[in-house]
C-alpha cells in the first residue's frame, strides 16, 4: 500500500515538473518573439506614419584611392537648350561676303551701251581691268560704265566672271559703290574738285572729270561723309597709318612717282588710290577711273597707307 502510494506520489510530481517546465519554455519563446517583432517593427510616432527606409545611393567609382571624391558629373542638357548647328558656325564667317566683278582677259576690250556689236563702244579695257558685274544678257554681261549701264561680252575669249572675298562693312561698300558709278570717267589732271576740303562746294565742278585725289574725295563724301582735302600730299596725313601688312578693303594707298621718287615727306606723294582687296585697287591713272592689279612698278612707288573711315 505504502508502494503504491510512493508511486502516485512519484508520478503526480513528474507530471508537475514537466507542465511547468514546458510552460517556462513556451514564456521564453514568446518574450524572444515579441522582442524580435519590437525590434524590427517599431510603432509609429503619435499622429505620424511609419517611415520607410530611404534607399541607399551608389557611391561611384573614382578610380582613384580610397576618400578621393569623385567627379562632378555634367549636367544633363535638355534638346532645346542644346545649341543649333546654326549658333556653332564660325562668327568671322558670317561677315564674310563676295563682290563680282566682269575681269578682262584681253587687251581693247570693248565696252558696249547695248548687247551687241552693233551698239557703241564706250571705252575700253586692258587685260586684268575689272568693271563691277549685274548681271547677264544673252552673250553679254551687264556693267556700270561712264555712270550708265553698259555691257561686255561673256565670251570665254574675251572676259571672265571673279569673285573677291572680303568682310562685310557697310559703311566701306558704299564708298566703293560710288565709286563703281564713276569708272570710265576720264583722267583730267587738276580737276576742279568737289569742295574746298573743309566741305564747301566748289563753283565749276564737273562730275565727269577726276584726278586722283578729286576722285577719292568725292566717293568718300557722298559714300561716308568723309571730308578729305584736295591733294594727294595732305590727304596722306588724314586717318590713321595702317601697315602694308594690314591693308584692308577701302584703305587709301599713296604712291611716289618718276618725277617725285627723290623728294622727301609729304612731297613724295604723287598718287592714291582705293584698296578693293586681292591686290586691285580702284582708282584713276592715265586714262579713266578704272579697277586693275597693282604693279610690280607701282609697288614700288608705294609710300603710306590710311584709314579714313
Amino acid at each position: 500500500m505504502k508502494k503504491s502510494i510512493f508511486r502516485l506520489t512519484s508520478l503526480f510530481l513528474s507530471v508537475a515538473l514537466t507542465a511547468a517546465f514546458g510552460f517556462l519554455t513556451y514564456f521564453i519563446v514568446a518574450a524572444s518573439v515579441r522582442s524580435d517583432k519590437e525590434l524590427s517593427d517599431p510603432l509609429p510616432e503619435e499622429g505620424g506614419s511609419p517611415s520607410l527606409p530611404e534607399p541607399e545611393t551608389p557611391v561611384p567609382d573614382t578610380g582613384g584611392m580610397p576618400g578621393t571624391p569623385p567627379e562632378a558629373l555634367p549636367p544633363e542638357t535638355d534638346e532645346d537648350d542644346a545649341p543649333s548647328s546654326e549658333e556653332n558656325v564660325d562668327k568671322d564667317e558670317e561677315k564674310k561676303h563676295g563682290s563680282a566683278y566682269i575681269r578682262a582677259k584681253t587687251n581693247g576690250l570693248n565696252v558696249r551701251s547695248g548687247p551687241g556689236t552693233g551698239y557703241s563702244s564706250l571705252g575700253t579695257l586692258d587685260k586684268d581691268d575689272m568693271l563691277v558685274y549685274k548681271g547677264q544678257s544673252g552673250g553679254w554681261y551687264i556693267t556700270e560704265f561712264r555712270s550708265r549701264t553698259a555691257y561686255i561680252s561673256a565670251g570665254a575669249s574675251y572676259s571672265e566672271l571673279y569673285e573677291m572675298e572680303h568682310d562685310l562693312d557697310a559703311a566701306i561698300e558704299k564708298v566703293i559703290a560710288e565709286g563703281y558709278k564713276l569708272l570710265g570717267h576720264p583722267y583730267v589732271y587738276g580737276a576742279v574738285r568737289l569742295h574746298d576740303g573743309k566741305g564747301n562746294f566748289l563753283k565749276n565742278f564737273d562730275a565727269t572729270k577726276y584726278d586722283c585725289s578729286s576722285l577719292m574725295q568725292y566717293i568718300y563724301y557722298y559714300g561716308a561723309n568723309v571730308i578729305l582735302d584736295v591733294t594727294t600730299r595732305t590727304q596722306v596725313v588724314q586717318g590713321k597709318h595702317v601697315p602694308k601688312s594690314d591693308l584692308q578693303r577701302g584703305d587709301l594707298m599713296f604712291f611716289t612717282n618718276s618725277a617725285r621718287y627723290n623728294k622727301t615727306g609729304t612731297e613724295r606723294i604723287g598718287h592714291v588710290a582705293l584698296y578693293l582687296g586681292d591686290n586691285y585697287i580702284l582708282h584713276t591713272a592715265s586714262d579713266h577711273a578704272v579697277i586693275e592689279p597693282i604693279s610690280a612698278q607701282r609697288w614700288k612707288y608705294y609710300v603710306e597707307s590710311r584709314r579714313v573711315a
